[in-house]
């Protein structure tokens, strides 16, 4: 069985696909952000700052920031103006047109979500943990590609950086969805550098990047690295950077793990997953610092 992305052609590129500027409610210029992930090592970025009224709707033109070993992503953090239970919508938007036209009144998430998705964005449920996020409002959003199950900047300002019970409940009910970590940076706190996508293309492209990260085609991580993950029969054999846990967890309760101080392979029994199920790998290194795959469906 062919698990994507490790079976397609290509190499993976690191990138922060969340992250704010004094376009919004940043600390840092868009050529500083870029400069701190260019710094970083990292391979691409999206400015992806808050598509509010007072801030004059900005999907900023970060082009002019690129180079060969270095590109962004056009995005915006979208919201809309009708809620659901009193909160602010937070959806990433990657990809979007320079043109995207904002709310008006009375628009919805859904339909603003719909318009993204018509151009072509990525669509990002952003941190669901952080403001109460339910079950049934992401199962609202039809065309969303990913949930964010790390959030960097929750994580260190309000401990609150999780996705997993969002993704997890959305599974159960039968909707596909995939996993991506993010930084969420505003550079007033120690919020970047802690999570990002490990995206698999045959360059570093930005309409490669973006068609990767709509088909699934990356992984998650806060440093460890997934080198392979594959499917044999009734094991699944994964590949990794040394960690001292990899486990697969899934539909349901099963789970399996093996643990040890150097592990860089690892096979583990598919018995807790039946056909229609899904399962997905986490890898842990010793300072506690994980690797996310994307739902794998058998």
């Amino acid at each position: 069985m062919d698990v994507a992305p490790f079976s397609r052609g290509g190499r993976f590129w690191r990138g922060n696909i969340h992250t704010h500027s004094t376009r919004s409610d940043g600390r840092l210029s868009p050529e500083a952000v870029a400069d701190f992930y260019r710094d970083a090592g990292y391979d691409f970025f999206a400015l992806t700052d808050h598509f509010w009224e007072i801030y004059n709707f900005p999907v900023t033109d970060t082009r002019a920031l690129r180079s060969r070993s270095f590109t962004t992503l056009l995005g915006a953090e979208i919201h809309a103006p009708v809620t659901s239970k009193n909160h602010d919508w937070h959806i990433v938007a990657v990809g979007l047109p320079l043109d995207f036209a904002p709310w008006t009144s009375g628009e919805t998430m859904q339909s603003m979500s719909a318009r993204a998705a018509a151009a072509g964005a990525f669509l990002g449920i952003a941190h669901p943990q952080w403001y109460g996020l339910t079950t049934e409002d992401a199962l609202s959003l039809p065309l969303a590609h990913a949930v964010e199950i790390y959030n960097h900047g929750c994580a260190i300002d309000c401990d609150r950086g999780d996705g997993f019970v969002v993704l997890e409940e959305v599974l159960a009910a039968g909707k596909r969805l995939n996993a991506y970590a993010a930084d969420d940076a505003h550079f007033q706190t120690p919020d970047a550098g802690g999570g990002w996508v490990m995206v698999k293309a045959e360059a570093l492209e930005p309409e490669l990047l973006l068609s990767a990260l709509k088909q699934g085609d990356f992984y998650s991580s806060q440093g460890p690295q997934i080198h392979d993950i594959a499917v044999d029969g009734n094991e699944v054999r994964v590949a990794c950077s040394s960690a001292i846990s990899v486990s697969i967890s899934g539909s349901g309760t099963g789970s399996r793990s093996e643990h040890g101080c150097d592990l860089t392979r690892a096979r583990l029994s598919l018995d807790p997953f039946g056909e229609g199920c899904y399962f997905r790998v986490t890898v842990t290194d010793d300072k506690g610092r994980r690797a996310w795959s994307n739902p794998i469906w058998l």
